[in-house]
């Protein structure tokens, strides 16, 4: 399957709510392509927030196919990231909840129908349920844009249609996936069967709660496997939502269940379970390390991590330096920063470093923040104040530090976590917003002399997880692709992601695979059969 840019999926869209949206992107008019129109509208000022025209109608805990309170009684609130005021609250899930979810998953992969049924029944269900997410895409967006805080456009347009594509990608795999007939030394008929490997624990993070849901379920599900979900507690209210169509879609009683709680309490009880048989995370890797000290210690079940990274963005001396500043606005500032592959170290050749920068700080303060249902909005809110305090620590750091400040470096509006894009420019390798994973609207730019140089530099970090190259020259690309210590490389591009496309970290920035056929392999067991033959006819 080709390559597909996000941007390839904009069209999808049925509803006159979400085609009324002009989409952002910092490609128009460029080498990468027309699908997404530019905004263009001044910088505007945070109004009375817009009413989404949705209502919460799923906020308990899915357990053996029903919506239950927690056991202990216990709600918290999850909260709008732009006024910080309480959309609604949500069932808090601790480790007897983990308990009573764990057991139901744990039936229905021993005794259910779901790993019994065929590949191509389980197919069916999965596309019904992609179907039914295309159907109601613009409800799905908009409890996602209201509960995060990003664009409305960006996830009408592009993450809900790719949530729907990775679901249909997976279903396709369901009834591919087969072991093999392997010949062996001897009078022996040997063949392999890849087997699911059971009850999957699961837990996604808050700045892509949908995707992370697709990442993981899709292919454990078409695995044959059934699954505990703890969804991240800033966010869970998409994954509520979409597990409901799941169960539309005929999905059987206590294959998939959703546990919203917090990491101490859910998060650990379900790292640490003895009838869970894998686990899956995605998160910080102070949090990675965790989940993987709890598997130790319980039952050594394998582990799959995708973590934080620090990515470099390495624009060449050959560059046109317009596109290259849109891609590396782009690579930084999409989700308001909070990517864990994020361009957050744009190293720029000092034969073009001056005209970068001044660029880059005038496609800064271009950048329109404000109500992500405001059509024209490029940058909503933070996630919530923690990270909002976090990122302007970061960026008195920067000040201190000796940088200098481009642009932004302050709170935008005097309600919600909205934070200004800040541009940094003459940042040295050692200081902290060079160093550590900001998760926020904070580009950092660097400069280089020659290629050994940026590609010594680029590598010199605990983490590995993306890289972008700009260059003209093939055989710099070339060069560049095979010395970064990274799991993806983006050449001229950034962020392009596809269902068939794996996504992975070298280093601290996890281990294993998600997306494409290298994610299946995560839920599956290989076992080997052999059998004695009796006066074979051949060998």
């Amino acid at each position: 399957m080709s390559a597909r840019w996000i941007t390839s999926l904009l069209s999808r869209s049925s509803s006159s709510f979400t085609r009324s949206l002009s989409l952002p992107s910092p490609w128009k008019n460029s080498y990468l392509g027309r699908e997404i129109c530019q905004y263009i509208s001044p910088a505007g000022v945070v109004e009375e927030p817009i009413k989404p025209p949705v209502s919460v109608n799923h906020n308990q805990l899915l357990i053996n196919g029903k919506f239950v309170d927690a056991a202990s009684g216990k709600t918290f609130p999850t909260l709008d990231p732009r006024t910080g005021e309480v959309i609604t609250h949500v069932s808090e899930g601790d480790e007897e909840d983990i308990n009573r979810a764990v057991a139901a998953a744990r039936k229905a992969f021993d005794e259910g129908p779901w790993p019994k049924m065929t590949a191509y029944e389980r197919s069916r269900i999965m596309l019904r349920f992609a179907d039914l997410t295309e159907k109601y895409n613009d409800e799905i967006a908009t409890l996602e844009t209201w509960d995060n805080g990003k664009p409305l456009s960006q996830a009408a347009k592009i993450e809900t249609p790719m949530f729907t594509r990775l679901f249909r990608y997976y279903a396709g795999w369901a009834d591919k996936i087969h072991g093999l007939t392997v010949p062996a030394d001897g009078p022996f008929h040997v063949q392999t069967l890849h087997e699911p490997i059971g009850v999957a624990g699961q837990i996604i993070p808050w700045n892509f709660p949908l995707l992370m849901y697709a990442w993981k379920i899709g292919p454990a599900l078409a695995c044959g496997n059934t699954v505990v979900l703890k969804t991240a507690e800033l966010t869970p209210l998409s994954a509520l939502y979409v597990s409901k169509l799941f169960h539309e879609a005929g999905l059987p009683e206590g294959v998939l269940n959703v546990v919203s709680g917090f990491g101490p309490t859910a998060g650990s009880a379900l790292c640490r379970h003895i009838d869970v048989d894998k686990l899956a995370f995605t998160g910080s890797t102070a949090t990675g390390k965790l989940v993987l000290e709890l598997s130790a210690k319980s039952n050594l079940k394998p582990v799959s991590l995708e973590l934080g990274g620090k990515s470099p963005f390495i624009v060449c001396e050959d560059a046109d330096v317009d596109q290259a500043v849109e891609l590396a606005h782009f690579a930084l500032f999409f989700n308001q920063g909070q990517c864990c592959c994020a361009g957050s170290r744009t190293y720029v050749h000092e034969k073009i470093y001056d005209e970068f920068v001044e660029k880059a700080k005038a496609r800064a303060m271009k950048r329109v923040v404000g109500d992500p249902f405001k059509d024209g909005v490029e940058q909503g809110p933070q996630i919530d104040s923690k990270q909002f305090d976090k990122i302007l620590k970061y960026i008195r750091s920067g000040v201190d530090s000796g940088a200098t400040l481009e642009s932004g470096g302050e709170r935008f509006g005097s309600k919600g976590y909205f934070i200004q894009p800040t541009v940094f420019s003459n940042v040295q390798d050692d200081m902290l917003i060079a160093r550590d994973e900001i998760f926020g609207p904070v580009q950092s730019i660097l400069k280089y002399k020659d290629l050994n140089e940026v590609i010594k530099r680029a590598n010199a970090t605990h983490y590995g997880l993306a890289a972008g190259v700009f260059t003209k020259n093939i055989d710099t690309a070339n060069t560049l692709v095979r010395a970064l210590r990274v799991g993806t490389v983006w050449i001229n591009c950034f962020d392009t992601f596809d269902a068939a496309i794996p996504f992975g970290g070298y280093k601290m920035s996890g281990q294993g695979r998600e997306k494409g056929e290298y994610g299946l392999k995560n839920y599956l067991q290989v076992k080997a059969v052999v059998t004695q033959l009796r006066n074979p006819a051949w060998l």
